[in-house]
Order: C-alpha cells, then structure tokens, then sequence
C-alpha cells in the first residue's frame, strides 16, 4: 500500500513538488497579489488544465495534438450557454423583440430558442455536457484517426484544421453561437453574481482545487500499468502492438481523458472571465497551450503548471511594458527556452537537484561499520592458557 501511494504522489520529491504548487496557488499568490491580478492568475490556471493534458497525451503518449483548443472551447461554451440562459429571462431581455432569449439571438431575427439550446437551462445537466460532450467528440476524432493508424505529425495536422473549421462554423452561425463576438454579458449563476469580489475569490479557490484535482488524476493514470504502456507505445509503438495490445484503443482513452481535463478548463475559463469566443478555439490558441507544455515540461505535470504561469505572466509584463515590442521579446523566450532548456523548466530543476544530491552524498561522512562477530579478533593463546 506505502508503495502504491509513494509511486502514485511521485515519490518524496512529486509529493514536495505538490505541496509547493499548492502552496502557491493557494495561499501565496492570493495573499501577494490584488484581486485584479488574481483574477488574471486564475485565467492563467484555467490554460494550465490544457497544459496538463498535453502532458498526458503528448510528452506521455507521444500524441501531438494541435487542436486542444477545440476542447476548452466545448467546455466553456457549455457553461457560457447555462449562464446566458440565466441571464436571458423574461424581465432582464423585456425590451427584445422575442422576451426570454439571449439578445444574439434576437438581433438576428430569431423567435424562438433553439431545441439544442433548452437543455441547458439545467446546471447538472451543463456540468455533465462539458464532461461528457468533448469527451465523445474526442472518442470520434480518435476512432476515425488511430483506427486507420494515423499519427505523428499527420494526426497534428488534422487536430489544427479541425480546430479552425469548428472555430469559422461557430463565427458563422451567429445566431446560434453569437458569432465572433461570442456569448458575453454573462453574469449570475443560480442566482449567485459572479461579478462581485467575493464570488471572484470563490471561483479563483475552485479552479485551483480542481486544477490539483486533475492533476492528482493525471498521476494516477500514469503510475499505473496504462501509465507504463503508454510510454511503451510513445518510445515502441509496434513492440508494443506485436506484444498483443490494441494500440488505438489506449491512445483513443487518454485522447479522451485529455480532452475532459482540457474542457474543465474551458467551463472555469468562462466563470473566471465572464465570456466565452471563437478566439479561443483556433490554432492561436491551441498552439499556445502547446507553448505552455513545452516550456514547462512535457514529461512534468507540475512544470506545465509553472510553464503556463511564466509565459501567461511574461506575457502581460511585456505587453504592459512594451506594448510595441512585446511580441518579439515573447518569441525570444520561447527561442531561449528551446535552445538552452529543451526538456522544459522541469528538465533545468531536474538536472540541478540531481547535481545538489550528488555534492550531499560526496560531503556527507561514512558511518563507520559495525564490528560483527568474524570480525573480532581471535584471542591470544596465552589469555587463554592463563584462563585454563
């Protein structure tokens, strides 16, 4: 049991490593910082459930996926739909032309609310669509692409030209999805707004908490035999399928555990926010969120975290420093960070906690050994003759 938990926290050094990342989002960062810039850190740590998931699927599974932006945009236009809803009753939309549906809807002539729509007046029935919708939209693209053997740079491809064929289909139907600007003015959940100051350190404290929780999750897959044959699939994946597994269905499985992962962030996305668009559904975004992972770490599900935090952060400095040359600075980081750190910000502490560790081994003194019996010295002849 000692051994299952210690292989599944990662040994002492994961289990600290948590505790770390915990301690920051949870108690440093909202005791350090006002709550305008909190309220951007917890923008931040929804990008990092995308993070996370490129790390189970991409530097775990060798999965290179260019489209994660299709799931965290499923998630949050699901819950974007349950909030607009709410704040599209009768009283509030009493001056549209059709009373009781959102106003995009309205501006583009339509009557009635659409039937695909309705169910989301329902909030179990929301949590359980953002869970279970990209989920199944993962299994399709995965069934149609790993089926057929279709991988590597091939399977990238594909992923980013179907995040930009959802992203001009959601732009296109307008009165559906309202269009390039997205569904805004989103405000009250179950009653409760969402706006005020209180309720923006709620959700900052949920989207932590559930950010640790998939990240727990992530562990746990991976410390187990699926973990284990999953990197055996990532360095040989025809070893692996001569040894009699069917590759395909476990790439379709974790394909889907990261798309849930990455939707979850997308539904934390919209509460922190407040709105939900097209803009994040594209390749932009996707090959962000890739960025995020690559800096971090692929193989570290924490360092992705940190990765998300340092570009998001480096991000804002520079655009607020220098608003005419922050796009360069942000791709000189990224250049650096490929040249001199290629294993991410976890290979750069690997490496050196391994170097402390071996110092500390080389100052640390010897224990002298104990003297066991063959060891002691036989007595003398004449002892015993004077003891006889």
């Amino acid at each position: 049991m000692n051994e299952t938990m210690n292989k599944f926290l990662g040994g002492r050094q994961g289990a600290i490593g948590l505790a770390v990342l915990a301690a920051l989002i949870l108690v440093v960062l909202p005791l350090g910082l006002d709550l305008f810039r909190l309220g951007l850190v917890g923008k931040y740590i929804t990008y990092a459930f995308v993070a996370v998931s490129l790390v189970l699927l991409w530097g775990n599974g060798g999965i290179l996926s260019l489209g994660q932006g299709i799931f965290f945009g499923l998630g949050g236009y699901c819950m974007a739909m349950f909030l607009k809803l709410e704040a599209s009753d009768p009283v509030s939309t009493a001056i549209q032309s059709t009373p009781g549906i959102p106003d995009f809807m309205d501006w583009n002539q339509l009557t009635a609310l659409p039937w695909f729509w309705e169910p989301f007046k329902s909030l179990p029935f929301t949590i359980l669509a953002i869970l279970v919708i990209p989920t199944i939209f993962a299994f399709i693209i995965g069934f149609a692409m790993f089926k057929r053997r279709v991988g590597g740079v091939y399977f990238a491809i594909i992923t980013q030209a179907i995040a930009l064929i959802l992203s001009i289909l959601i732009v296109g139907q307008q009165g559906y999805t309202g269009g390039v600007n997205g569904i805004t003015d989103l405000k009250t959940m179950l009653g409760w707004d969402i706006r005020t100051d209180n309720a923006k350190y709620v959700l900052y404290y949920v989207n932590a908490g559930l950010l640790i929780a998939c990240i727990l999750l992530s562990r746990y897959i991976l410390s187990s035999k699926f973990g284990m044959l999953l990197l055996a699939m990532r360095d040989k994946e025809e070893r692996v399928r001569f040894s009699g597994y069917d590759v395909s269905n476990y790439k379709i499985f974790i394909f889907c555990v990261s798309a849930m992962i990455s939707s979850i962030g997308g539904a934390m996305f919209t509460l922190q926010v407040g709105f939900m668009s097209p803009s994040f559904v594209g390749i932009v975004p996707s090959i962000e969120m890739v960025i995020f992972a690559a800096v971090g770490g692929r193989m570290s599900l924490i360092g992705a975290v940190y990765g998300t935090l340092l570009v998001n952060f480096g991000k804002t400095m520079f655009s607020e420093t220098y608003p005419e040359l922050w796009l360069f600075l942000m791709g000189g980081l990224f250049i650096a960070v490929v040249m001199f750190f290629p294993n991410g910000l976890a290979g750069v502490y690997e490496k050196y906690s391994k170097k402390i560790g071996f110092l500390r081994r080389l100052t640390e003194p010897k224990p002298k050994p104990e003297k066991s019996a063959s060891m002691v010295s036989p007595p003398d002849v004449k002892e015993l003759g004077a003891k006889a």
